[in-house]
């Protein structure tokens, strides 16, 4: 049992168990509260898309459809291992499922009893992921995506203090229900079963520390640069063919600084003149974000800069 995590709190659980995410446009207050409560939390559901295609899955996972509205989980894994969350609150993934399984999944007892019944609001109890696959037993799982959805789920039970029994699959939830199920790696792999994701769940919360590839940054305490967003925009419109001082806007700098050290910039054309290098750099940062198409096109708006900001540690002012 626990209080839902904040959005702050979730990213940073997944990110230092080392997830790879993006956080897409309003999924901060993106959700279902007005239907009802979301929490007390006690475990994470595992889900798979039926659909194909990263941008395509986000967007039906972030919106829904005509019967049921978006969200309809709060991270969408794709292909790659990469969490892309959409929502935050009471989001349509869990549906009506098993009191009993619940009450296993609350005392962390194995094994699961069936489940033969839709008498518990699963929506308030549950964090869901939903990883793209087309659902049909035959579409490969990348081990990169397995190991995603194994470490999401050891990094909300470790902060929540919770064990690997905490993790369940839809199928195990609601009857009728089959995901998530398919082979791994290949079509003829072995199958993809909940067992074997609480198996590498246990193996990651046995460690008093998170296991990750990498360290995980430390989020960056604020250092009073503040990046102007109109002045911002005019600059990137201008696109100028310059170098050395005096700069198009200083603040432009400090943009650019934070794309480079997203690796999305090189170094060299970080000089407070937002052009075509910046311009492009920053439309791979907007596609990062989740957007596509035309408004990928390099100019800085609202949301995407207050990403970044939120990133490396400067201020936007309208």
């Amino acid at each position: 049992m626990g209080t839902p995590l904040t959005a702050d709190q979730l990213v940073s659980a997944l990110c230092a168990e080392g997830v790879s995410v993006t956080e897409h446009p309003g999924w901060r207050t993106r959700n279902r509260n007005h239907k009802g409560p979301w929490g007390p939390v006690h475990g994470v559901m595992v889900h798979h898309t039926v659909t194909s295609g990263t941008a395509s899955s986000v967007a039906l996972c972030r919106d829904g459809h005509a019967t049921l509205p978006g969200p309809l989980c709060h991270g969408v894994i794709d292909k790659t291992g990469r969490v892309h969350l959409i929502g935050h609150g009471r989001a349509n993934h869990a549906g009506a499922g098993d009191d009993d399984v619940l009450a296993a999944v609350v005392a962390e007892r194995s094994p699961l009893p069936g489940d033969n019944e839709t008498s518990t609001d699963g929506n308030r109890h549950f964090y869901g992921f939903e990883a793209i696959n087309l659902g049909d037993n035959e579409d490969p799982w990348p081990e990169a995506q397995v190991e995603a959805i194994a470490r999401a789920a050891a990094g909300i039970c470790r902060t929540h203090g919770w064990g690997a029994e905490s993790v369940i699959g839809h199928s195990e939830w609601q009857p009728g229900k089959v995901d998530p199920r398919g082979p791994i790696g290949t079509k003829n792999g072995p199958a993809l079963t909940m067992n074997k994701i609480r198996a590498r769940v246990a193996q990651l919360l046995d460690d008093d520390k998170p296991t990750t590839p990498a360290p995980a940054k430390p989020k960056p305490k604020p250092s009073g640069k503040v990046v102007d967003l109109s002045r911002l925009i005019a600059t990137a419109r201008r696109d100028p063919a310059a170098s050395g001082a005096p700069v198009s806007y200083a603040g432009a700098r400090i943009v650019e600084d934070a794309l480079a050290a997203e690796g999305l910039l090189a170094k060299k054309y970080a000089d407070g003149h937002f052009g075509t290098a910046t311009v492009t750099a920053y439309a791979k940062w907007q596609r990062r974000c989740g957007y596509s198409g035309g408004a990928a096109d390099g100019i800085p708006g609202r949301a995407s800069l207050d990403t970044l900001a939120r990133r490396h540690g400067f201020k936007v002012a309208a």
